[in-house]
């Protein structure tokens, strides 16, 4: 028997076992997804904390409730482990693990590549390894084939090396892991065939693609459309700020044009690991083939400068009111990337932080979400979320709203705030002179 038509069999009878390795965002929903699918799951990551709180049934991610997991770790379909060694176990691998980009704006691949030296010495014939992390054309032959290539195996022999990016969309309530279709490139044909074999499995629609590289820039136009169209809306905020028009209201009448019009929002920065982080993949890898992506660039240049232009207006405006930005009191109302989740990857409410500290002004926060800001790679600010009371909101000099969160009571914010800088349009429905749209 191949070993093709062996993981076919496999899946079909949901004999296979999977080995999901990177237990955040991505990779905790893909187990539980697989599970109720009927299939058992070792879920493998170096996060001590996150190994205990899900072998104890319990879950770090907000919208993902405990439940799940305590039937699943209780149905013995669930093992949580940091052991490596558990690979040999699996018959297939799916690597979710993080893709930052460097100080130098350029892509951070040490995540994969640490994995696969992790890793390689368990990997056995007849296994699917596919990469679902985010990165640039290239990568997964470059990080997952050619160390396998040098141990002897065979892509679409006895090795089936696929690359499938994820699509994950937290807090989003229309859509899961199951339904969002998935996107499928292999490095052969029995690769593809084995990677879309094994995603038809969990997903409604499976996407296959021509190669791995094709995947692999499918993720990042995915992601570049979105930067780019935010960026355009994001300078088009600065210049109807300057001839007193309201962008937001802008917005709303362009939308009601049924073709040719898809509506993007202004805010305070990026955030996310995508959106950010994606577009500087390619730049940098653009390089190579002595191309400059100019469009991609100045788009990524007008959004990593929002939070200074937020940080400015907001200094302009206490000034304006008779308020020395000099020790001045700033409360951010949200520390999450996006409205009504507990994700902080490359937040602008974070940089805003950073910026207001660096110019000499004050800082606290109030997000429900988090009661203490965790460390980051680039942030370790030792603070705890403020009560929104009327007292707290009046000793502030200025509040400003970088996360638009559904819990919000923004009469109440207005009624005991001084000023309001309002990054995402949160008090439309509230007229006063209190409020500055930004």
């Amino acid at each position: 028997m191949s070993f093709l038509k062996e993981l076919k069999d496999k899946i079909s009878t949901k004999d296979l076992k999977i080995c999901i390795i990177g237990l955040g965002y991505v990779g905790l929903p893909l187990c539980l997804g697989f599970i109720q699918k009927g299939f058992s799951v070792i879920g493998l990551d170096i996060d001590d904390k996150k190994i205990k709180t899900l072998n104890n049934g319990g879950s770090y991610i907000k919208h993902i409730n405990d439940k799940p997991i305590k039937e699943a770790i209780n149905s013995k379909k669930f093992e949580v482990t940091g052991d490596f060694s558990k690979v040999a176990q699996a018959d297939a691998i799916i690597l979710c693990v993080p893709t930052p980009l460097n100080s130098h704006r350029e892509p951070d691949t040490s995540y994969i590549s640490t994995t696969m030296n992790n890793i390689l010495p368990f990997i056995r014939k007849g296994q699917i390894i596919s990469l679902e992390s985010t990165t640039y054309p290239g990568t997964t032959e470059e990080f997952i084939e050619t160390p396998l290539l040098e141990r002897n195996f065979s892509a679409g022999e006895d090795i089936f090396i696929v690359y499938s990016p994820e699509r994950e969309d937290p807090g989003n309530k229309d859509f899961s892991t199951t339904t969002i279709p998935k996107v499928v490139g292999g490095k052969t044909k029995n690769c593809l065939e084995a990677g879309v074999e094994l995603y038809n499995s969990l997903i409604a629609q499976v996407v296959p693609v021509s190669s791995l590289k094709t995947a692999e820039m499918t993720k990042l136009l995915e992601n570049i459309y979105r930067a780019v169209n935010i960026g355009l809306v994001n300078e088009l905020k600065i210049i109807a700020d300057k001839m007193g028009i309201d962008i937001w209201e802008v917005i709303d009448a362009a939308k009601t044009k049924p073709f040719g019009f898809n509506a993007f929002y202004p805010g305070p920065g990026l955030g996310g690991h995508c959106i950010p982080i994606d577009p500087f993949y390619l730049t940098w890898k653009a390089r190579e083939y002595d191309f400059n992506t100019k469009f991609i660039e100045l788009a990524g240049e007008i959004n990593t400068n929002m939070p200074y232009y937020v940080v400015q207006k907001t200094i302009d405006s206490l000034n304006q009111r008779g308020i020395a930005a000099k020790n001045a009191k700033i409360l951010i109302l949200g520390l999450s990337y996006k409205k009504d989740v507990d994700d902080l990857r490359e937040s602008p409410s974070l940089k805003l932080m950073e910026i207001f500290t660096s110019k000499g002004l004050y800082t606290d926060y109030n997000d429900p979400y988090f009661d203490r800001i965790p460390r980051t790679r680039k942030y370790n600010f030792d603070k705890t979320s403020v009560d929104l009371t009327p007292a707290n909101l009046s000793k502030y000099d200025c509040v400003v709203v970088a996360t638009d969160h559904s819990f919000y009571d923004y009469n109440f914010i207005y009624e005991n705030s001084k000023l309001i800088i309002d990054t995402r349009n949160a008090l439309k429905k509230i007229k006063g002179e209190k409020i500055v749209k930004v």
